[in-house]
């Protein structure tokens, strides 16, 4: 275990999160600890529920990792760890994700923690559409023990003001941040893609995202079966790559030799080498049925992927519909056959649109650019003086 020395004297950030397994947010969160500049600050990360090995991929060695297991020590058992912690090591930041991480906020104030900050990063399968009261409430109830808000999209920024009632100055939007340099374009040799998907030279199409209910990967199952029975003289010039585990691995390995499919399909499992796997495909293809921002989008978009993506939450802020790929309707699966068709028969709309996808990585969604705002995020709180927003209530009405 990563631990830190008690005598420095940089600002100590606590990041609290569900678990650190391979994802999304949880990349995101590795991110921005190697590329921080490390005379900043320190962090340490808690995990409500475990992490697996995915933590080895923090690269400093001054990172402290805690697993509570709220499963077995319960609410008050997670609480009481938060606040042990904050007394002992006095952070100065208490950074929480999701809504697991809210639970955090209660014990951080009560050990000391002036700054706390709450990062929103997507929705849940049982909330796509945002419309549900229980989620507003419960944000509501915590939101007097939040300093500051960020969020991954637009679109969850808009939810926090009218849904949540979160003033605009509370909020900082910052958009998740992807390394051009080791995501990047490179000459389709697909010596690291098995032999099957070498042959003919294929238009590959691929996903990738942990195989679970709101990426929807049996949509795209489903989509590329119809684009295949609509231009049967496709069989043999394209593929479909699904990579990734989870728990839906089995569905889609059946829902595969249902359609027919297991020719034309790689599902490839967990796989540690995605920054070699996207360069060799063709079209990246996200169905899910929600997203805050995809890194995987990203970290297509920067390998000079065209991307199809289904029009929900930030995927309409990331993908520019006709320029760096194309939006559909979410579940539509007739319309995702047929924007996938055009892709296979159109050489130049493929070219021109990975190479608009390329360049919008770089000038927007660069790693570099992610990073520094979060910096100016922590680095900005730490210089307030002002109340918390309930302390800020009572002395107005005191007043």
């Amino acid at each position: 275990m990563r631990r830190k020395h008690q005598s420095d004297q940089r600002p100590l950030i606590l990041h609290v999160i569900h678990h650190l397994y391979i994802g999304g947010m949880e990349n995101g969160l590795v991110n921005i600890i190697n590329t921080m500049p490390a005379d900043k600050f320190r962090h340490a990360i808690m995990c409500v529920e475990d992490y697996s090995d995915f933590r080895d991929r923090i690269q400093r060695n001054d990172v402290e990792v805690i697993a509570v297991h709220r499963e077995q020590v319960g609410l008050k058992g997670l609480r009481k760890a938060v606040y042990n912690y904050c007394k002992q090591h006095r952070p100065a930041i208490v950074h929480s994700r999701g809504m697991s991480g809210l639970d955090a906020l209660l014990p951080a104030r009560l050990a000391g923690v002036r700054h706390r900050i709450h990062g929103e990063h997507g929705r849940d399968m049982d909330d796509l559409d945002g419309k549900k009261n229980k989620p507003v409430i419960q944000r509501m109830l915590y939101s007097t023990m939040v300093s500051h808000y960020i969020t991954v999209s637009k679109d969850l920024e808009t939810y926090l003001r009218r849904r949540v009632r979160i003033r605009a100055r509370r909020i900082t939007q910052v958009y998740n941040g992807v390394d051009v340099e080791k995501f990047a374009p490179v000459t389709k040799t697909r010596d690291a893609l098995p032999a099957s998907l070498r042959e003919q030279s294929p238009v590959i199409f691929a996903t990738v995202g942990r195989l679970q209910p709101v990426k929807n990967q049996a949509l795209l199952l489903r989509a590329y079966r119809q684009m295949l029975n609509q231009h049967p003289q496709l069989s043999s010039t394209t593929k479909l790559a699904i990579v990734g585990d989870g728990p839906k691995a089995d569905e889609l390995t059946a829902l595969v030799a249902e359609l027919n499919l297991a020719e034309n399909v790689w599902l490839t499992g967990a796989r540690n080498d995605v920054a070699d796997l996207l360069p060799q495909f063709d079209v990246f293809v996200l169905p899910s049925l929600a997203e805050g921002i995809s890194n995987t989008v990203l970290e297509a978009m920067a390998c000079g992927l065209p991307v199809i993506a289904s029009a929900v939450g930030g995927n309409v802020e990331l993908v520019e519909d006709g320029k760096t790929g194309s939006l559909f309707a979410s579940e539509n699966g007739q319309e995702l056959a047929e924007i996938m068709a055009g892709y296979v028969l159109d050489h130049n709309l493929r070219q021109q649109r990975a190479a608009a996808a390329r360049s919008a990585a770089m000038e927007k969604f660069s790693l570099n650019t992610m990073v520094a705002r979060y910096q100016h995020v922590y680095a900005d709180i730490l210089q307030r003086q002002e109340l918390a927003p309930d302390s800020q209530a009572k002395t107005k009405r005191a007043s």
